[in-house]
């Protein structure tokens, strides 16, 4: 399977808080959540709910684990089909502190970590995917187990909250493999890793 991660941001690439409650997420007072609600238009919703539904695993770190199990785990939006398909495929969460599993059908990774997700990427199917999960996507990335990137990029800029790359981090090249625009201006793009970039050479004094 290949291991994909599918990520709301803003312009300014903040992924915190994203979600239907503007309190979902107030770490570091973070007071400006729920930027995602309502603007993606049908196309890019149908979007959304077939890449869930194509899913052959999902895997998440502890945090978004515990949004979802709470949310689509608890049956609080019972048509969709995220909700369908969120409890009836398998779910994996990478944590070395969660001990208690309350969504059926969910495998705890602790330990080596990178192996036990190397393990899942060697079985047979088409797609283990990332939802949230921001800590982890960036651990994923920076050990090299990450073969595509989307990002839904909302057109605003926040100002404040948690961005999906650090400040400080490894350097990525990126292969575009799709890119649109939806009516109300969000894009989608897709990528997929591609060793480090290439930088000019330096020149002699």
């Amino acid at each position: 399977m290949k291991l994909m991660t599918m990520t709301q941001v803003t312009v300014d690439g903040v992924m915190q808080g994203n979600g239907g409650a503007s309190d979902e997420d107030r770490r570091s007072g973070f007071e400006r959540g729920g930027w995602a609600m309502g603007v993606f238009d049908n196309d890019t919703l149908s979007f959304i709910n077939e890449t869930y539904q194509r899913a052959d695993a999902f895997l998440f770190g502890r945090r978004t684990y515990e949004l979802f199990a709470g949310y689509w785990g608890a049956g609080k939006n019972p048509g969709s089909p995220i909700t369908a398909a969120l409890n009836t495929k398998p779910k994996y969460v990478a944590s070395n502190t969660l001990t208690e599993l309350r969504w059926a059908n969910t495998t705890l990774l602790s330990g080596d970590v990178a192996a036990a997700i190397g393990e899942l990427k060697a079985r047979p199917g088409d797609e283990l995917q990332v939802h949230g999960s921001g800590a982890l996507i960036r651990w994923l990335l920076a050990n090299e187990l990450v073969d595509e990137i989307q990002l839904l990029i909302v057109p605003a800029v926040l100002g404040q909250g948690t961005r999906l790359f650090p400040e400080a981090g490894p350097d990525i090249g990126l292969d575009l493999v799709d890119s649109r625009a939806d009516s109300k201006g969000v894009m989608i793009q897709v990528y997929r890793p591609a060793g480090r970039p290439h930088y000019a050479p330096a020149t002699a004094d």
